[in-house]
This record gives structure tokens, sequence and C-alpha cells, in this order.
């Protein structure tokens, strides 16, 4: 596994979402080569489990999940971070230990997540500025996908969330 840099702003940490849809429009090697991409035990597990019976299944083989550094989280970093965040029960495993890492990253990161709860949760933790698309990501290292992204994964989606919590919305 490759060292994570600690120059603002070159860690991206990827959810589980963000890496199965680059792996399905095919950027996945070319953000991994690009940029230090970081993900969390957590999701490096749910990418592992797989629902191979589901319609759309996407496989992502140990190799891909492995092109990413894969950071754990201890029991009493969780703690703390639910501490700060009194609503980290609402989000999904995966994302609530990125944002665990993310507070002690401060602002060293970027955090590509689809998953609305999440970005919600970096809005309240100061984080907003920090969290990009998968769109965006990819056309910061210049590829396209084979496909374009679902609806989820645009700037477009990214840019109303940002702009509705922003506002005092929520989105």
């Amino acid at each position: 596994m490759r060292a994570l840099s600690r120059s603002p702003g070159n860690i991206v940490l990827v959810d589980t979402m963000i890496v199965i849809e680059a792996v399905d429009t095919g950027c996945w090697n070319a953000i991994t080569g690009q940029l230090s991409i970081a993900t969390s035990v957590e999701c490096a597990e749910e990418l592992r489990r797989g629902e191979a019976s589901r319609p759309g299944y996407v496989r992502v083989s140990e190799r891909d999940i492995l092109r990413a550094t894969v950071l754990d989280v201890s029991d009493v970093a969780k703690v703390e971070f639910g501490l700060r965040y009194p609503d980290a029960h609402r989000l999904d495993a995966g994302e609530r230990d990125l944002l665990t890492i993310a507070v002690d990253l401060t602002d060293s990161f970027r955090m590509c997540s689809c998953d609305k709860a999440a970005v919600v949760a970096a809005h309240t933790l100061g984080y907003l500025d920090s969290v990009v698309s998968l769109e965006r990501l990819a056309a910061r290292v210049g590829v396209r996908g084979t496909r374009p992204f679902r609806r989820q994964y645009t700037e477009q989606v990214m840019r109303s969330w940002r702009t509705s919590l922003l506002l005092g919305q929520l989105p």
C-alpha cells in the first residue's frame, strides 16, 4: 500500500459507491494512478461483500480495492467522532469511518461521496468545501468514463446540494 501524502488537498477519501461507479465507468485506474486515494476498512469490506445476484452488480476486484490505501478506524476514534457529530449513527458505517478519518486529516483532504447524508455531515463539520463529485475528480485527472456518470455522481448534483446547504436548506 502507498503511504498517504500529507500535502494539502492531496488525499482523496472515497466511499464504496464511488469506487463501484469509478470501476464501472473505467475511471478507477486513472484516478488511483494520479491521486493519493484512501478508503476505510469498512468501505473495503463492503466492496468485498458485494451482491453478485443484484441486478446491475459491478464486480470490484481485490486488486481494485488495493489501488487505494485502506485505513482502519479505532473504536475510540469512532466514539470521539460520535461525540463531535451527534448524528453519526444516521450515517452508513463506511461514510462514518471516512468522516472520522477526515477529522484527523483536518484540511489536507478531499472527500468524494455521492451519499447525501455524508455531504450534510461534512457541511455540519465545516468540510463542505472539501467534498467533491466523482465527475469533478475524473476531470481533475483528465479521464472520461466509458459512459456518462449516473446523476448522483455529477458535479451538477453536488453543486445543488452544496447550494442548498449554504442557504440553510437540507437538500
